[in-house]
């Protein structure tokens, strides 16, 4: 089943009708009524999608579209304490709306109002910061009858984060529209991107990646390479995983005096979406690193690499060069909890040595040109 789901994420990153489908489907698999993705950018209105109504539902979705067709007029949804609560916390985890708002504020939250005289309780919310300067989030909602989210569901939807993160991604860029073929595909995204076979042969790329021979080279067979040898080898690595067990992978690779630091995104092909490019298997993608207001920069890292924010605040202390007691003691932690988090962004960024990781994260940061 969890496999199924995730398949459908992938879909409906490029097939954005099939996204409420997909939450319907994580709607099921949480206890929740609904659930929605919602896009922010500067400059742009938001952007989103709904789920389905899940068969047997007691209730109507009906009662709650109004509101959700509102909420993404103009700067309507900027009227919501929730919502500007999530916008400013922007979490990395599935997290409790609720518990971070005053009783005042819930009080006069008039969309929260809407939805409670139409039967919707608890909120659970994350964040993803694109790189490009999007922000993603998913919003999971229950009727008031079925009570608040226990433990296990929100841990059931911090499973599906990393793919909901890179899925959305892409449904950022492509701007929730349909994409009708391959090389249009591509060129909507106005990315970098190439798709692939399973075992890393190039079918086609479209001419922002051609024009870039100095990040991504020819192999033998079809095949393609990155420049910078230890990206290549986390390219290569995550190429060999997509066969296994379809691993999601985002690979920095370091500014340069030409161009910022791009991440490049590797993406299973799912279902409609391996159909839509004729059989590909993988999609490859790459962003600039770039500020926005939207997404603060220290939120890069944990958008990149589906790191919690305390492990995120540690991995950003580091890349200052800060010896890791000296960083344990600027984060008002303990040695030992700062040694925990360490392993874990090891295991998350891949590296196996405080010295990788601090090359790594600095090949995150945008060029600066003073």
């Amino acid at each position: 089943m969890f496999d199924d789901l995730t398949d459908k994420i992938y879909e409906a990153a490029f097939v954005p009708d099939l996204w409420a489908g997909a939450l319907e489907a994580a709607s099921g698999l949480s206890g929740s009524a609904s659930g929605s993705i919602f896009v922010f950018s500067d400059g742009s209105p938001a952007r989103g999608r709904f789920s389905n109504e899940s068969p047997g539902h007691a209730r109507s979705l009906e009662s709650i579209r109004p509101v959700f067709d509102e909420f993404l007029i103009g700067d309507n949804w900027k009227l919501s304490p929730g919502v500007m609560r999530m916008y400013d916390m922007q979490p990395a985890s599935f997290v409790h709306v609720e518990a971070f708002m005053t009783a005042e504020e819930i009080e006069r939250d008039l969309q929260r109002t809407r939805l409670r005289a139409a039967g919707i309780g608890a909120h659970l919310c994350a964040a993803i910061p694109v790189p490009s300067g999007e922000l993603v989030t998913f919003v999971f909602q229950r009727w008031t009858k079925d009570g608040s989210y226990d433990r296990s569901s929100v841990d059931r939807l911090d499973q599906l984060r990393p793919h909901f993160a890179r899925a959305g991604m892409v449904s950022a860029r492509l701007g929730m529209e349909q994409a009708r073929a391959t090389v249009s595909a591509l060129e909507a995204i106005g990315l970098p991107a190439v798709v692939m076979t399973a075992s890393g042969r190039v079918l086609t790329a479209n001419s922002l990646l051609e024009d870039m021979p100095e990040i991504f080279l020819p192999t033998a067979h079809g095949g393609m390479a990155i420049a910078s040898a230890a990206a290549n080898a986390l390219f290569q690595q995550a190429i060999v995983e997509n066969r296994h067990n379809s691993a999601v992978r985002s690979i920095p690779v370091a500014a340069n005096e030409s161009r910022p630091a791009l991440v490049i995104h590797l993406l299973p092909l799912r279902r409609a979406a391996h159909d839509i490019f004729s059989g590909a298997d993988i999609l490859v993608a790459a962003t600039a690193v770039s500020a926005s207001s939207v997404v603060p920069s220290p939120t890069i890292l944990a958008g990149l690499f589906d790191l919690t924010p305390a492990e995120a605040r540690l991995a950003a202390t580091l890349s200052q060069g800060r010896p890791l007691k000296d960083a344990a003691s600027d984060l008002n932690i303990t040695v030992k909890t700062s040694r925990t988090y360490l392993e874990r962004i090891f295991a998350k960024t891949g590296t196996r040595q405080q010295s990788q990781l601090v090359a790594l994260l600095k090949s995150t940061e945008p060029l600066n040109r003073g």
